[in-house]
């Protein structure tokens, strides 16, 4: 269900392009129609996600627990869920029943279609969280249960205590509890959920139904919709050959220097991730292709690992990133405007990088040169998947398509060079394509969707406030708020990821940056590169251990190459927070 809802998105919104683009005859039920199957789309890729176990979750301290504990931590990350969902479903049914009185605009829907998403989803999810939960060791998941339980019931007698403490019920939920539930690897999305509900149940009395509605209204913007559909043009990319063909062009090009494959690989993200707009996606198509070659001529494979990681936090402003678009999404700053501010910062870390690069060259051997003739098949070869970064881009920046629209435009050209260019359309992997996709997006939209919750609880308690106001009387003016932030993002990179980082305090934090001056698309390149550099460094980020799961290389191959890497990481966003024109020099 899942896989066919994504089909229709696509081809819903390609139609939506042509119609208004080519033919002149706007469909204006469109959108309306793409935001209902939306929500269930995210729902249910939620749904997928839970039961392949794709949540993200902060797992660091959980593979290093012993094994008798660790599979207790294990179950309370499915233990958890299940309260977190047993406590929404009923609230969820009582959403729905209420939009029931609510028409859409344009088809003049029960706005209960595109409600009744919520509750389904939270009954699936459920039913897959008990089933894992029963597969698991007994003696793991009786402890983890009654651990649930015990707490649970705990806070639940403690409830009249809570509201007299005012907002220092903020430590206790969202520091306390949060923190607690993220550190031991429960998702963070049921972590979030779990505050956020136990928050406003006993220390404001919110009804439950207003969680369910903050939830929804974040998991359902249609801005978001384009997660999904970027996530699975990097996948089609992979399958066609259209990222192959890229970095063999590129390993031509440069690849007789000393240490050019090193480069080629800098050159191959910077290219690959203004298709994918997922940074996994972006690594799964440049490694396999790169590493193997690499290892060959002579270079190390921490060196690998540290500059596949490095790499992966050098180009997370490069368009569409997913992070870019969840933050024009729940900012209100132009995507466009993003999309157009992160390539010349992305481009300095590279440079920067590539200056690393030729310095640690060492025992990385040159390969052969490459004849004309070779050189002009690569290039040749090439040419479809080159073209793709800049017919996204000038899309969006022409306004032919919006920022979600294009994705559409991107998987239709993807489709068709790899049927009729490269000869490679594997109609088999058409469905699970589609499925991962759904799956990996859904991890995403709920992550958003609970902290969107959590955000509006923090903004409902006043401590958006208070956070304006010492945030805004920091010294050194809009330097001493940049540094400050920074560092913050950087740690909050590392534990939390780019994403719910953003959708937790990117509300809070913007307004501020506004009001000292600070143009929003630069703050927003400090944002993202500060958060990319924490996602990337260990011990803690987590994309560090997914560039090494990508390229087969055990992680502490890469602990110490890694380190004058993130320096020239760090010392690029100084120079991004220092220097505004690197960001709005070419935002129109």
């Amino acid at each position: 269900m899942a896989a066919a809802l994504l089909l229709a998105e696509v081809a819903l919104l390609l139609a939506g392009v042509v119609a208004r683009y080519l033919l002149h005859v706007p469909l204006i039920w469109s959108d309306e129609l793409a935001g209902i199957l939306f929500q269930w789309l995210a729902m249910l890729g939620a749904v997928l996600a839970l039961g392949r176990g794709e949540h993200m979750r902060m797992a660091a301290l959980v593979s290093r627990a012993a094994p008798p504990l660790r599979a207790v931590l294990e179950a309370l990350a499915l233990a958890v869920p299940v309260l977190f969902l047993g406590l929404m479903l009923w609230p969820g049914v009582d959403y729905a029943q209420d939009q029931g009185f609510v028409s859409t605009p344009a088809l003049d829907l029960s706005g209960a279609w595109q409600a009744a998403a919520f509750p389904v989803g939270v009954g699936l999810m459920l039913v897959v969280a008990l089933l894992r939960l029963w597969r698991a060791p007994r003696r793991a998941a009786g402890a983890a249960v009654l651990l649930v339980a015990l707490l649970a019931g705990g806070f639940a007698l403690a409830g009249p205590l809570f509201p007299p403490l005012g907002n220092g019920d903020l430590l206790i939920f969202f520091a306390g509890v949060a923190g607690t539930l993220v550190l031991a690897g429960v998702p963070i999305a049921f972590a979030f959920g779990t505050a956020t509900y136990g928050y406003l149940a006993l220390a404001t009395g919110v009804p439950e139904v207003v969680l369910v509605g903050r939830i929804g209204e974040g998991m359902g913007q249609v801005l978001l919709l384009a997660v999904p559909l970027f996530v699975l043009l990097g996948l089609l990319m992979e399958m066609t050959g259209i990222a192959r063909a890229i970095v063999v062009f590129l390993a031509a090009l440069v690849g007789r220097l000393r240490g050019g494959l090193s480069f080629v690989l800098v050159g191959a993200m910077y290219l690959v991730s203004g298709i994918s707009g997922s940074k996994a996606a972006d690594m799964a198509a440049v490694a396999p292709v790169l590493l193997p070659e690499m290892r060959a001529r002579g270079a190390a494979e921490g060196e690998m690992l540290a500059l596949l990681a490095a790499t992966g936090a050098q180009t997370e402003t490069i368009p569409p990133s997913l992070v870019l678009i969840t933050i024009g999404s729940v900012t209100g700053v132009s995507i466009a405007a993003l999309f157009t501010g992160g390539l010349l910062p992305a481009l300095l870390l590279g440079v920067m990088l590539c200056v690393v690069v030729r310095l640690r060259a060492g025992a990385a051997v040159s390969g052969a040169p490459v004849g004309r003739r070779q050189m002009a098949r690569a290039l040749v070869a090439a040419l479809p998947g080159l073209a793709l970064p800049l017919l996204i881009r000038g899309a969006v920046i022409s306004g032919a398509t919006t920022a979600t629209e294009v994705s559409t435009v991107g998987i239709a050209y993807a489709a068709l060079a790899g049927a009729v260019v490269y000869r490679r359309f594997e109609w088999r992997r058409i469905g699970p394509m589609l499925t991962a996709a759904a799956s990996l997006s859904g991890a995403i939209l709920l992550i958003i969707g609970a902290a969107t919750g959590m955000s509006w609880a923090l903004t409902q308690s006043g401590f958006a406030q208070a956070l304006t106001a010492w945030m805004a009387a920091l010294p050194g003016g809009r330097g001493g708020f940049l540094a400050v932030s920074a560092g913050g993002f950087i740690v909050l990179g590392s534990v939390l990821e780019g994403i719910p980082a953003v959708v937790l305090f990117g509300p809070l934090l913007f307004p501020i940056a506004r009001g000292l001056g600070v143009p929003e698309v630069q703050y927003a390149m400090v944002v993202v590169l500060a958060m990319g550099t924490g996602l990337f460094a260990p011990p803690f980020g987590v994309g560090y251990y997914a560039a090494a799961a990508i390229a087969r290389i055990a992680p502490d191959a890469g602990l110490r190459p890694v380190l004058p890497y993130l320096a020239v990481l760090v010392a690029g966003l100084v120079v991004v927070a220092a220097v505004p024109w690197l960001s709005v020099g070419f935002v129109r």
